[in-house]
């Protein structure tokens, strides 16, 4: 009651525009995940199956992607979907992969990709996904590969542990196929064998995770050991440009020391 009170009176409008003016002229965090948290919670207080959370958490993205742009992100990356969430009902998995499909389909009609010169990535077991999602992933990847201004990955049957165990069965082929030696590993020829290895930045700079939750649950393990983290209240489908804007406002005042 009271938001919508404040969005009628334009008090919202006012303070984004306020906050904006704040983090504009500062450094940019240049590598963004977003743990999209809340959806089936933010469905189940409004009394409606989770799989209208997802909907909703689906529209919710593609805002929140213009918005990333906009600000100057270099590189965005998005935990859709877990290994773990896989395991849940074969009735909300059918439903959650029809709004994959159809928003998929959209994004490949949509411009705003083009427009930014976006380079689209999938990670994770994409083996263990429907085949329809599996081509229509590949499609995207295609016809976005030419891009290499920014990146937008999709974590899609991702766990961060299983990337961690295939790069190592990965370094573990070529060490006994003689492709490299065990004195040569160190953690940048590691990198190389993570599902990120195609990033020049495979490390956010800034992690934001909806729902109040206050954990990583298997998110880019490796490549978050420096990163900021921002833990918001709000459930994904109810996210703002003005939490956005807190968000990399609160990043700002950070001092990055990087274990130094």
């Amino acid at each position: 009651m009271l938001r919508s009170l404040l969005h009628l009176l334009g008090i919202y409008k006012l303070y984004e525009k306020w906050l904006y003016s704040q983090v504009k002229h500062k450094p940019i965090p240049q590598h963004v995940a977003l743990i999209l948290d809340g959806n089936r919670r933010w469905a189940l207080k409004k009394k409606l199956p989770p799989w209208f959370g997802h909907k909703e958490g689906a529209k919710k993205l593609k805002e929140a992607l213009k918005w990333l742009l906009d600000l100057g992100v270099h590189t965005v990356t998005i935990y859709a979907l877990s290994t773990e969430n896989l395991k849940r009902s074969r009735e909300e998995l059918k439903e959650l992969f029809k709004v994959f499909e159809k928003h998929l389909k959209e994004a490949l009609e949509d411009p705003v990709l083009d427009k930014y010169e976006v380079r689209f990535k999938a990670i994770g077991k994409l083996d263990l996904l429907p085949q329809g999602i599996q081509e229509l992933l590949k499609k995207l990847e295609e016809k976005t590969s030419s891009y290499n201004k920014r990146f937008l990955n999709v974590a899609v049957a991702y766990g961060g542990r299983c990337e961690i165990i295939e790069a190592v069965r990965k370094i573990t082929r070529d060490v006994l196929e003689g492709k490299i030696s065990p004195e040569r590993i160190n953690e940048k020829l590691f990198e190389k064998y993570l599902f990120t290895a195609h990033l020049p930045n495979p490390s956010p700079d800034l992690i934001i995770r909806t729902s109040g939750e206050e954990r990583l649950s298997n998110f880019l393990i490796w490549q978050s050991a420096y990163s900021e983290f921002c833990f918001l209240d709000t459930y994904w489908p109810e996210f703002r440009r003005i939490d956005l804007l807190r968000a990399v406002r609160t990043y700002q005042q950070r001092q990055r020391r990087f274990g130094r």
